[in-house]
């Protein structure tokens, strides 16, 4: 099966067999959620707040990456939000996968290529202080391809309990979050559902 290459959200390039551009059958809330998301007017677009609101997440939890990723249709997550705290910048990276409308803010959401995936189906916060503990993460191709070692993310659930997409904050190294870590995406996760209803994606 043909296969291509793309560089992610969080660094590093990653050959991607074509299969993982096919969400596989265990989310039913696929069309559904992506009706809600045009609703509210999240589309495939950056917003600069959201690259703030990772700045700070980032700050907050100590991960080295920060995102703000929508579950846009059956085949993307897109971080509208996303910040490096390596370069203290927002990142924007070359990408050719799936005709990417805005470079390296997209990943398949096949539940190999990130933890985000298991967050949205799970419906709870997911905290991974060293994935490689753990039999059913450790193998993600974001571990060795990439060098993501630890994971922080929670779901954003809206007024109508639709899961929007996640937060969340990654280090390349093993991390301890804690309990404070926890408490602060929920709470930051929380919050930012509610901005995003009041004012919709222009925040």
């Amino acid at each position: 099966m043909a296969e291509m290459s793309y560089k992610t959200p969080f660094g590093g390039e990653i050959p991607v067999a074509m299969r993982h551009l096919l969400l596989p059958p265990e989310d039913p809330e696929v069309e559904e959620r992506a009706r809600r998301l045009r609703e509210l007017g999240i589309e495939d677009k950056v917003v600069p707040e959201l690259d703030d609101f990772s700045r700070e997440l980032a700050q907050r939890t100590g991960g080295c990456y920060a995102g703000v990723n929508f579950f846009i249709d059956e085949n993307r997550q897109f971080f509208a939000g996303l910040y490096s705290a390596a370069a203290d910048t927002t990142v924007n990276l070359d990408s050719p996968l799936l005709e990417d409308p805005v470079p390296g803010r997209v990943m398949p959401r096949d539940f190999d290529m990130g933890f985000c995936p298991h967050v949205v189906r799970r419906r709870k916060a997911l905290v991974l202080e060293d994935v490689r503990d753990y039999p059913r993460f450790a193998g993600n191709h974001v571990v060795d391809a990439i060098g993501i070692y630890s994971y922080l993310g929670a779901p954003l659930i809206d007024s109508t309990g639709m899961v929007l997409g996640t937060i969340c904050a990654v280090n390349q190294d093993p991390h301890r979050w804690g309990q404070q870590g926890l408490e602060t995406i929920k709470s930051m996760a929380a919050d930012l559902v509610e901005r995003i209803e009041q004012r919709g994606h222009g925040l």
